[in-house]
């Protein structure tokens, strides 16, 4: 047999990408769905409610903290009870706080149904995570969690399009009966697609013991730098674009679509990090996206430029996402909830010190300064990702 032969016999070979990887892509997208719709819908639901915009979209940060803090002291009972059945348990929670967020007759209602849907999100999210590694296939991991990591460009892209076309035609309560609707579906997909459930711990760890876990502090460290760098600059290019370059609210969308596009797009080169040594791989990663934001200090007055760095700011950010995943979830297979849901938790934690600290700096030197800043958050977390442990399984 040929050497030719042989690669071809040996890529026939391969297992193919489970079911179950498409329909956790699907559960990102309807969580990314719930967060990320209500700042499109906000002027709308401010006037049916009696209210301001600030005020509403406190449920917005409601539902954040909700997730931080059900992901930090929740996430471990998926150790005990398995990621499958708590994640068809958050679920239906999550849909529950659809439903009330759809029928909310005031504004406390309201921010008191975004924080069960936050609750929810936060046994969700881990859970997803863990399923992604459990049913990933031998030589496959990174493409597996890279599909499944897609499903935010679906809440991004989709999502976010489809909310604010919802609600001028139907009404704002109209979105969240689609996405409970869309839940429900989900939940159903979940239900009955078979795989491989991964094992389960005697006990549910405590969010501290799996912080003891080698090298789960310092890549909760890399987390905290990724996530604040990201969220602490996208929450101000719009403004930037509007304000500082004068263009129209139009212009975001554009920019939503070319991060959604570099993110999404960037599932099809997932194949190569498989071939090299996730481990080892994690710390370059994060200084390409140190480069991104050095060069876009440097772009910020240019919205063509924008767009291009933006795109390439997704792609990056992707591969930075999946590998941490990756990485974590390699370092204690026994651990993986509670070590996942302190991932989220401290994603989530990340939104709100990099939207909230972002801000002053935002007002007083610009979005250049925002990526310079960023840079050098990233550098924090590319040295450590360096050094934190290594699994040998990567």
């Amino acid at each position: 047999m040929t050497n030719f032969d042989q690669q071809i016999s040996a890529s026939s070979r391969r297992p193919g990408i489970p079911a179950i990887a498409y329909a956790l892509t699907a559960c990102i997208g309807v969580i990314g769905s719930n967060s990320l719709a209500l700042g499109p819908i906000a002027p709308e639901v401010a006037n049916a409610l009696g209210t301001d915009v600030p005020a509403v979209m406190s449920a917005s940060a409601v539902f954040g903290l909700g997730t931080a803090a059900s992901a930090f002291f929740l996430g471990r009972v998926i150790d005990r009870f398995g990621p499958r059945a708590m994640l068809r348990v958050s679920l239906m929670l999550f849909a529950v706080g659809l439903v009330l967020s759809a029928v909310a007759p005031g504004l406390a209602t309201l921010v008191a149904a975004q924080f069960v849907t936050g609750i929810a999100a936060g046994i969700a999210l881990p859970a997803i995570y863990t399923l992604a590694a459990v049913v990933a296939p031998e030589g496959r991991e990174s493409e597996t969690i890279g599909i499944v990591l897609t499903g935010w460009t679906l809440s991004m892209v989709a999502g976010v399009s489809l909310a604010a076309v919802l609600a001028d035609l139907f009404g704002w309560r109209f979105v969240y009966g689609v996405v409970a609707t869309a839940t429900l579906v989900v939940l159903g997909a979940i239900s009955l697609t078979a795989f491989g459930e991964a094992p389960r711990a005697a006990t549910a760890p405590s969010p501290f013991e799996a912080l003891r876990v080698k090298g789960v502090a310092a890549l909760l460290v890399a987390c905290a730098a990724f996530m604040a760098s990201f969220y602490g600059v996208y929450a101000y290019v719009g403004d930037h674009l509007h304000d500082a370059l004068g263009l129209s609210l139009s212009a975001n969308g554009l920019v939503a679509l070319a991060y959604g596009i570099g993110f999404g797009g960037a599932v099809f080169l997932d194949g190569l990090i498989d071939r090299f040594a996730a481990s080892r791989l994690l710390p370059a990663i994060f200084l390409v996206v140190t480069a991104v934001y050095a060069a876009m200090a440097f772009a910020a007055g240019s919205y063509a430029v924008m767009l291009v760095m933006v795109l390439l700011w997704g792609l990056a950010n992707h591969f930075g996402l999946n590998v941490l995943i990756m990485r974590l979830t390699a370092l204690d297979p026994t651990r993986r909830g509670a070590i996942m849901g302190l991932n989220s938790g401290v994603t989530y934690l990340a939104l709100f010190a990099g939207t909230a600290g972002f801000g002053p700096l935002y007002s007083a030197n610009g979005l250049g300064f925002l990526a310079i800043v960023a840079s050098g958050l990233m550098l924090i977390a590319a040295a450590a990702a360096a050094l934190a442990p290594r699994p040998r399984s990567l």
